[in-house]
């Protein structure tokens, strides 16, 4: 074989070669988005799970009067009419003298 053969196939390779690999987007860039893309719609899904048990919460706060009292209790600590609220502190060790 001659250098003008060698040349042209050297020429070949490198054409295949910079067709799958060369440019901003190559073969690898492209596995690697799909690989992204698909923790990006993992990541979305779970965060639609997220909303929608949110969403629950909000109609039944809204909506439920059990669910409403619950939370008056919880968080703004109410009570019912004669319901007595005892609150236990945890004591302090002293060292022994």
């Amino acid at each position: 074989m001659n250098w003008g053969r060698w040349a042209i196939i050297l020429g070949v390779i490198f054409a295949l070669y910079f067709a799958f690999q060369g440019g901003e987007y190559g073969t690898l860039d492209l596995r690697e988005l799909r690989k992204q893309a698909a923790q990006e719609s993992t990541a979305v899904v779970q965060l639609q799970h997220v909303v929608d048990s949110l969403d629950r919460l909000a109609v039944a706060i809204e909506k439920d009067p059990a669910m409403q009292e619950r939370v008056a209790r919880e968080r703004f600590g109410m009570l019912r009419p004669g319901e007595f609220l005892y609150r236990l502190v945890p004591t302090t060790e002293r060292p022994d003298r």
